[in-house]
This record gives structure tokens, sequence and C-alpha cells, in this order.
């Protein structure tokens, strides 16, 4: 479900993919991989971020005044390889829509809160605080941060406007699908990514995660619990997605943020 600037890291002999996206032309019917279309309002968290005015990432309304992104999503490296938040002002989130490209609302982002110790596909959380606050209404609407941590073997749902498939073309309307969360421990086993502050989800060959999806919402119990980050290999391998656990970040959010 991911789509553009790609990232890589060598764990052990396999290949860490991380998620964002830019918006190309080509076919835009399709899906999240092994997805299906979302309908009106059933996801009225999510939002599409663009940078530059085209689809980059996913992010969740936590508030009228803030989104809940991938800390990936807002950053790049300069010429001396340090760190640096993309500027506020080339980016724009879409809420309210399922339709990328129309629709909703188009709100300027005021600043960028990236998570002080993120690197290394960890802590891979940012805020947006939004220049104007959103207007909340059946399409437009928070999500609760998670009361409790997630626990493994339940079905948790993503969406996003991510790939329909490895190298696949971005979706015109939101899609969504359910993937299974396992422990540390399995995750460990499978990829080598038993980290607490990462959540693991697991799915059948040709579902999943894929560019573009990146910085995009895990539902579990109507509750965000993961923001993707990266897929392992490929879009659509039988390998477990990436998300940062959202349960591990709860106190950093709230001080960084006015939700409560």
């Amino acid at each position: 479900m991911r789509v553009a600037a790609i990232g890589t890291l060598l764990a052990g002999f396999s290949l860490l993919l991380v998620l964002p996206v830019q918006s190309a032309p080509g076919t835009l019917d399709g899906r999240v991989v092994g997805g299906e279309d979302a309908s009106k309002a059933q996801f009225p968290h999510q939002i599409s971020l663009r940078n530059g005015g085209s689809h980059s990432c996913g992010g969740s309304i936590l508030s009228k005044n803030y989104i809940l992104t991938a800390a990936h999503c807002v950053t790049s490296t300069d010429a001396n390889g340090n760190l640096v938040a993309t500027a506020a002002n080339r980016l724009t989130i879409r809420a309210g829509s399922n339709d990328r490209l129309s629709g909703g609302v188009l709100v300027q982002v005021a600043e960028v809160i990236v998570h002080e110790e993120y690197g290394n596909f960890l802590n891979d959380v940012a805020l947006l605080r939004l220049e104007t606050p959103l207007i909340l209404s059946s399409n437009i609407q928070p999500i609760d941060l998670p009361t409790a941590d997630t626990p493994a073997d339940v079905d948790v749902i993503i969406s996003g406007w991510g790939r329909i498939k490895h190298q696949g073309d971005l979706p015109r309307y939101l899609q969504y699908n359910t993937l299974k969360s396992i422990s540390l421990d399995r995750c460990d086993e499978l990829i080598g990514w038993g980290v607490q502050s990462e959540l693991c989800l697991i799915h059948e060959a040709n579902n999943g995660a894929c560019h573009g999806d990146s910085g995009g919402p895990a539902i579990y119990n109507n509750q965000v619990v993961g923001v993707a980050g990266f897929v392992w290999s490929a879009c659509g391998t039988s390998y477990p997605d990436g998300y940062a656990r959202v349960h591990f970040h709860n106190d950093w959010i709230r001080k960084n943020s006015d939700v409560k």
C-alpha cells in the first residue's frame, strides 16, 4: 500500500523497505495489496498526507488540530547526512474523502514534530499540527489512542492509498485489509524484529501494506494501535509488515499534542 521514496536497511540477508509515496500517472483502480474499497465514512480518521500537492503517505486524525503519521514520511537527510524535517509549508492533508484526488477538505500543515529518537526504523512516529482546526463531521472524526497494548493473534485493520502490488499503481480510492498481530518472539523468528516499540502484522501472500501506505493507521477495538512503517523484502510477501506500536508512544504523543 505505499508509494515513492523507498529507504533500505540490510538486516541479515533480507531487505527492509520503507513505505512513503508520490503520486504517479497510471491506472488508478485497484486496492491495498489484497484489499478492497472502503465505504464512505468507514475510516473518517484517515487522511492523505500531501507533499508538494501529491499524495505521499497516510495519517490519522487525533484531534481537530493534530495528525499522527510516520517520521520517515516527513524527514529527509541533508548533504551532511543529518536528519531534517520537511518544511511544513510543503505539506497539506486531505481529510473527509476516500478519493485520493478530490473531495473533502485540504488543510495546510503548520508544524512538523518528529520523534527525537527516530532512526534505524525505530520510533517512526511524527505529529503534524494543522494551520486551521478541522471541522468534524460524519466524514471527519478523530480516533482514540490505545488504552491497552495490542495483544498477539487479533485481527487488525489497515487502510491507505498505497500501491496495490509491489511496484504497482496507486489506487484512487481508499483501500483496507485485515491482518493479524503476532508476538514479539514470533516477529523476531520471522524477520529479526522483535522490538517492544514495534507492532508486527502478518498476512498471507498478496496481502498487506505497500508504498504509499506509510504513516497510515492500523486499527484494533476502534483505536489506532499502529503507524505503517515498513515491509520486509517487498510488498505482498508472506512476511509480517512493521508498524510503530502506538501504545508504546502514547506518552510522547500526548506530550507533543493536545490529545488527552
